[in-house]
C-alpha cells in the first residue's frame, strides 16, 4: 500500500487486481476513505468469489463463462448493485487460457445482454512470445461489431501497440510497481 497511496494522493483513480481476496485486504478501508477509485477485477473470477467481489469492484475484465454471468446477474439483483464487464476473448485459441472463443463471442454477448449485464467491453491476455499486433487488430474488430466501446488489452512489454489499436484500459503494474513476488 506504500507505493499506492502517493498515486492517489496524485490523482489517480483506475487501480487494478488480480485476486479478490488481495483486493479485501489492500484495498477495503481506502475505498470506504475514498468513492472516487475504480477497482478493476483483471485476473480470473470464480463464481464463489462473485458476492464479494461485487462489493469491492467497479469494473471486472474477466467475465469468462454463462455460469460466471449467471452468478454475476443473479449476485447484482440480491445487492442492488451493477458492475461494469468486459468479455475475455480467448483471442489465440490457447487451451490453458480462459475465454471465450471469438467466434461465440457474438452469441455470449447477446446472452450476457438479455442477463441484463452492463457489458462495456472486451479483453484479451494474447498469446506470449508472438507479435501481439494481428490479436490487438482481431479485438479491435470484435468490438466494433459488438459496437462496444471499451478494450482492455495490452501489458507492460506491448502496451504501446495495444494503444495503436484503441485499447482504453492497459494492464501495466509491473511498469509502475516492480515484479510481483
Amino acid at each position: 500500500m506504500d507505493k499506492i497511496r502517493p498515486l492517489i494522493e496524485h490523482g489517480h483513480t483506475d487501480f487494478g487486481e488480480n485476486k479478490v481476496q488481495e483486493a479485501i485486504e489492500k484495498w477495503t478501508k481506502i475505498l470506504n476513505e475514498n468513492d472516487k477509485i475504480n477497482l478493476h477485477l483483471i485476473g480470473k473470477l470464480q463464481t464463489n468469489k462473485v458476492k464479494f467481489c461485487l462489493k469491492l469492484f467497479k469494473f471486472i475484465h474477466s467475465l469468462d463463462s454463462e455460469k460466471l454471468a449467471k452468478k454475476i446477474a443473479d449476485e447484482q439483483i440480491k445487492q442492488k448493485t451493477k458492475v461494469k464487464l468486459f468479455i475475455q476473448i480467448n483471442i489465440g485459441n490457447e487451451q490453458q487460457k480462459s475465454g471465450i472463443y471469438a467466434d461465440q463471442v457474438e452469441n455470449f454477448y447477446n446472452f450476457c445482454t438479455n442477463l441484463d449485464l452492463d457489458i462495456v467491453g472486451t479483453m484479451c491476455i494474447q498469446p506470449a512470445n508472438e507479435d501481439p499486433e494481428k490479436y490487438f487488430m482481431r479485438m479491435m474488430y470484435l468490438n466494433k461489431k459488438l459496437g462496444l466501446k471499451e478494450i482492455s488489452m495490452g501489458m507492460s512489454s506491448d502496451y504501446q501497440k495495444a494503444i495503436k489499436f484503441n485499447s482504453t484500459y492497459l494492464r501495466i503494474g509491473s511498469n509502475i510497481f516492480g515484479k510481483r513476488d
